[in-house]
């Protein structure tokens, strides 16, 4: 595959909307991670499996349940104090660099396991979305056909 997932996440992710459709999908229980993942694949054209989103699925399920999520909680409960206490806001931003580390190391664990799957110009994108979506699709539509577009461009 041409470009690392990380590379390609950064990229998608810094497109205009992105951001928001992510956070409105994580809101609605979608893994930002997998849905990243899901989008490089699908661009680069991968074909989907429901056997391939599983390894997916299980690989990223025990790192954002047992490290992603509780240093996500952490940072999120420390947001208004962290504005008005200067210490407290400096330990809130080290909190987010770890939390962006620990989705690295993620995508780059999501990355491992697909290297092996060949390119073969499948036009599966939208499916790799709506599968890794999982119930949010139905919530957010919306975000994740913002996503699509967005990734469709890239």
């Amino acid at each position: 595959m041409s470009e690392d997932v990380w590379s390609y996440a950064l990229k998608l992710y810094a497109s205009p909307g992105v951001e928001s459709a992510c956070l409105a999908l994580q809101d609605a229980g979608a893994d930002v991670c997998l849905l990243l993942a899901a989008a490089w694949l699908g661009g680069r054209g991968v074909r989907f499996h429901n056997e391939r989103l599983g390894d997916l699925s299980n690989a990223a399920a025990p790192w954002r349940r047992t490290v992603i999520a509780p240093l996500r909680t952490l940072r999120q409960q420390w947001r208004e104090r962290a504005q008005l206490d200067p210490e407290l806001h400096a330990l809130r931003e080290r909190l987010k660099q770890l939390e962006l580390s620990a989705e690295r190391i993620l995508l780059d664990r999501l990355g491992s396991i697909a290297q092996s799957w060949p390119e073969e110009g499948a036009q599966d994108l939208q499916r790799w979305l709506r599968e890794a979506a999982g119930k949010a699709e139905g919530e957010r539509h919306d975000a994740l056909e913002h996503l699509r577009i967005a990734a469709s461009l890239l």
